[in-house]
Order: C-alpha cells, then sequence, then structure tokens
C-alpha cells in the first residue's frame, strides 16, 4: 500500500486520483468514480468530491494508496 502525504485537512477524491497518478486526467477521475470503480475505506464511492481525510484509505484497480497528514 502506497502513502501518500496531504498538507490540508482533506483532498477531494477527485484530485487525490490524480495526485497519485492512479489516473492521468480529471475526466478519467471523473469517469471511474462514476462507474464505480474507486472504493473509499472499502466501499464503493461514487461522489467525486468526496473529503478524503488522513487515515483514509482509496482503492481503484489493483492500487491501494492510505493518505496520510504531511
Amino acid at each position: 500500500m502506497e502513502k501518500i502525504a496531504i498538507s490540508t485537512e482533506f483532498i477531494k477524491l477527485d484530485s487525490l486520483l490524480k495526485y497519485a497518478s492512479l489516473v492521468g486526467t480529471g475526466g478519467e477521475a471523473k469517469l471511474v468514480i462514476a462507474e464505480g470503480m474507486v472504493k473509499v475505506n472499502g466501499e464503493v464511492c461514487t461522489m467525486r468530491g468526496k473529503k478524503i481525510r488522513p487515515g483514509d484509505v482509496v482503492g481503484f484497480d489493483r492500487f491501494l494508496v492510505e493518505v496520510v497528514q504531511g
């Protein structure tokens, strides 16, 4: 599992996917989230603006990313 450090209180799900290089563009992030391909803390999430905070784990494809305070 990869750790991604953020220096803010939260990051939006679509932005995290781009920041972690799991997708190439914002449009791709929007698409994979809308299609239910992304999980937050083990549950499918279709809200691209969902606030992801330190301690949350995001899964996409075969990748897991844990958000940590940085």
